[in-house]
């Protein structure tokens, strides 16, 4: 039966989610070369262009605007880059990969070791109904929400809302909730990442607001940290909150099917592939996530039954923004409109 596995292109389409692991595993190694080279075509152009933009502001301010906004798509990648190193999946050597990571957290304002435990809680819990609550979108069921008060109802209603989830959560997330360590906020390392991080940033916005003012904050800093922080969130909520995803209950949930079942296939334009570091090929990675994010392609590539898994255009994922509830009978995730029918 293993020997299956390593045909490329043909494995079998009765594959089990759990045997996909193994299937996976050859493309685990990074390329220190190749995950340098990515490092500098992506901090590279962020740092040109935020230079730019600055010399910018003594041409026009609709210009630096514009340029910031060109450069939201690079801290977008620069948060993949970290992320890759919290999986340890960009260099082996874990002490490079971690302080890369914190380096890269103060320019994406994310606290690297609160953000790697959180994320990992997030890999490990996914789908399971039971073990909701940390790093995901939360997500009610049909009986839950029915169960609910009226004032209940309405607040999450509310949350759900495309305003609240894409509009103003994720400035809310990556300018406040970031800053302490939610969730964690026993542990002292934890406090001490958030507050190392909080240090970097409060020092780095100083030194902008002493040699230009307020104008580099408002027309540089903000625009391209909360277009990021868009991209971003609307990216992690179309990975898991589409109609057929997967949610089970502690004792039916399995970590390999949640990772496979649970996670959607983004297909993107290739530039817009590149700027998100292949990010929405999800399912993949949450089936293994050592494999780095320049060799995600590598894998639809060569296993065609990936690549037609829970595939998700663009215009198919908007529609995703009005699915709110879990129906644990239908096993489908239903709009509010939906909800009532049943």
């Amino acid at each position: 039966m293993s020997e299956q596995f390593t045909i490329s292109g043909h494995t079998p389409a009765t594959t089990s989610a759990k045997d996909w692991v193994k299937v996976l595993a050859k493309y685990r190694e990074p390329d220190a070369m190749r995950s340098s080279f990515e490092l500098a075509v992506t901090l590279g152009p962020f740092v040109a262009l935020w230079a730019a933009a600055w010399w910018a502001m003594g041409v026009s301010y609709w210009l630096t605007l514009a340029l910031s906004c060109v450069n939201a798509a690079f801290l977008l990648r620069l948060f993949i880059i970290q992320h890759d190193c919290g999986h340890g999946s960009f260099y082996n050597n874990r002490t490079l990969s971690d302080w890369l990571g914190r380096i890269l957290g103060v320019l994406t304002l994310t606290p690297y070791d609160v953000w790697r435990r959180t994320h990992s809680i997030h890999h490990s819990t996914h789908g399971n109904l039971e073990r909701r609550g940390i790093g995901d979108v939360h997500t009610m069921t049909v009986a839950e929400y029915k169960a609910l008060s009226g004032w209940s109802k309405l607040m999450y209603r509310v949350y759900r809302h495309p305003i609240i989830l894409f509009g103003l959560g994720p400035g809310y997330l990556f300018l406040l909730q970031n800053r302490i360590p939610l969730g964690l906020m026993s542990s002292v390392r934890y406090w001490a990442s958030a507050m190392g991080t909080n240090a970097a940033i409060l020092t780095g916005l100083l030194i902008m607001l002493y040699f230009g003012g307020l104008m580099p904050i408002l027309l540089i800093f903000l625009p391209s940290t909360l277009l990021a922080a868009t991209a971003g969130v609307w990216l992690f909520y179309v990975q898991h909150q589409f109609e057929t995803t997967s949610w089970d209950g502690d004792e039916e949930w399995q970590l390999h099917d949640a990772a496979l079942h649970g996670s959607s296939y983004y297909v993107l334009p290739k530039v817009l592939q590149w700027l998100s570091g292949n990010i929405g090929i999800h399912h993949v990675h949450h089936l293994y996530s050592r494999i780095p994010f320049y060799r995600l392609p590598e894998v639809v590539r060569d296993h065609a039954n990936l690549a037609d898994h829970n595939r998700m255009t663009i215009r198919e994922s908007f529609a995703n923004a009005r699915l709110h509830l879990w129906d644990e009978g239908s096993r489908r995730l239903l709009s509010f409109r939906d909800a009532r029918s049943l």
